[in-house]
């Protein structure tokens, strides 16, 4: 499992560790039923604190992507697409929410910030 740790960005240590686990499990890179390192090796690999880890476990489970059996360890569970799906549609709708109403504060018409999305759309 390879995992980078950025101690620059401004995510908290345990969603970046949750988002990129999340990420190889949608890529399949960990597959359905694939045991997890248990918290305190994750933690001693990526030299975090094993509240950090723990809280990022806890995370993945709230949000279905991994399971655990109390003294077995942890494991990716089924993932439902359509509801990962619908989960990622919600907060982009968050953040692009955000976006309008920034847009608007500074007076960018609909098209100029269509145009915006387009161009970042298209990379």
């Amino acid at each position: 499992m390879d995992i980078i740790i950025s101690n620059s960005s401004d995510e908290p240590i345990y969603l970046q560790l949750a988002n990129q686990i999340k990420e190889q499990i949608v890529k399949g890179d960990l597959v359905e039923s694939q045991s997890l390192p248990s918290i305190r090796n994750l933690a001693k690999g990526l030299k975090i604190s094993v509240i950090t880890t723990k809280r990022a476990y806890d995370e993945l489970e709230k949000e279905g992507f991994i399971v655990t059996v109390a003294g077995k360890g942890s494991y990716v569970a089924t993932i439902n697409k359509e509801l990962f799906r619908e989960t990622k549609v919600k907060m982009i709708e968050e953040i692009m929410t955000e976006a309008v109403d920034s847009a608007k504060l500074v007076g960018l018409t609909l098209e100029e910030l269509q145009e915006i999305i387009q161009i970042i759309y298209e990379g």
